[in-house]
């Protein structure tokens, strides 16, 4: 169990002995407070908790201690901030990370690598997606709807070539902005009809795919910048997304690659196998996101996805994603000296 989501509303959070203990009402809001889970610290890696659940300074101070981060969501599933065990002085790997991001060849070098992994994941993810629905429809060449995905991929498959080409880093993100929207017309094909998709929409997400891509998008990012603190790096300083105050910049440019593989693919098996249904959405502030009960079981399958272990042909052994996830941070901190020890996660 290496992440813990406390979702429950209203619930408390505190140490007795080794073990966070969880005291509240049952989800039906009735009956008095009781413990409703015991867990091991040894067994956690990470917190993530609604910002409606309470921790005492107790149980903040031991999960720190061990070095495991805190993260907190709001109601809809924005990532509001976290708390972080304190780490070691980086201040010469972070001088050198500022030094780096100023230098036009190194930032174009770098975002160059991050929007071709991406574009190669997103049509990957598209190649998968075909191929089984033609093994289960036993669709044929000459099939419309077969054709134009096969179209999709032949256009995303031209745009490598025009990524090597660019010369600044607003073409690469002009590629970028054009290779995600033909990539999610193509992936909105494979959504069941009750669930249709037409646009990507954000603040807020206006149906219920763009609240569960905006949500594991949530939790991605939220990851990386964890990890990216933790390796002594400043998440502020981004390449391909510019650097702003009030955003971990460098941290959305490290999620890119792996949007296709889990925030997309995610949110297709939460529909396709009824895992979510319109019951688990709400409509609230003008959009409409997750309840209490959808967030739950967004969650758990987050978890079994970041945890699954795959054989990964870039690296030559077994790992998960939230492990390749890890070591982007890594390789980002190593490209500072080296630049060729970058290598953005690519899907088998």
């Amino acid at each position: 169990m290496p992440t813990a989501c406390f979702t429950q509303p209203h619930s408390r959070v505190s140490l007795v002995r080794e073990r966070l203990e969880v005291r509240g009402r049952p989800a039906d809001g009735s009956g008095i407070e009781e413990v409703l889970r015991e867990i091991p610290m040894r067994d956690l890696d990470r917190v993530i908790a609604v910002e409606s659940v309470q921790f005492t300074s107790q149980a903040m101070a031991a999960l720190l201690r061990e070095g495991i981060p805190i993260s907190l969501l709001g109601w809809n599933g924005q990532f509001l901030g976290g708390f972080l065990p304190a780490a070691n002085h980086h201040g010469l790997s972070r001088l050198r990370q500022y030094e780096r991001t100023r230098e036009p060849a190194f930032a174009l070098a770098m975002a160059g690598r991050i929007v071709t992994a991406k574009l190669y994941n997103q049509r990957r993810v598209l190649q998968r997606l075909l191929a089984g629905r033609e093994r289960r429809t036993e669709t044929t060449p000459g099939d419309s709807w077969g054709d134009s995905i096969r179209a999709d991929l032949t256009w995303l498959d031209q745009l490598f070539g025009h990524v090597a080409r660019s010369t600044s880093i607003d073409e690469l993100r002009g590629h970028e902005g054009a290779s995600s929207a033909r990539y999610f017309q193509a992936w909105a094909a494979f959504l069941p009809e009750a669930f249709p998709f037409e646009r990507r929409s954000r603040r807020p997400p206006l149906n219920p795919v763009n609240a569960c891509i905006s949500f594991g998008a949530t939790l991605l990012h939220q990851e990386a910048v964890a990890f990216i603190h933790a390796h002594g790096l400043d998440p502020a300083l981004g390449l391909l997304h510019t650097t702003e105050d009030g955003r971990w910049s460098l941290a959305l440019d490290l999620i890119e690659p792996f949007r296709s593989a889990l925030v997309e693919a995610l949110a297709l098996d939460l529909f396709t196998h009824q895992i979510l249904g319109a019951d688990h959405f709400e409509p609230k502030n003008g959009g409409i996101y997750l309840n209490d009960e959808g967030r739950k079981r967004f969650f758990l399958q987050y978890e079994r996805r970041m945890e699954r272990q795959f054989m990964s042909e870039a690296v030559g052994h077994r790992s998960t994603l939230r492990q390749q996830l890890e070591q982007q941070a890594v390789g980002f901190k190593a490209a500072l000296e080296d630049p060729a020890r970058f290598e953005p996660f690519l899907i088998n």
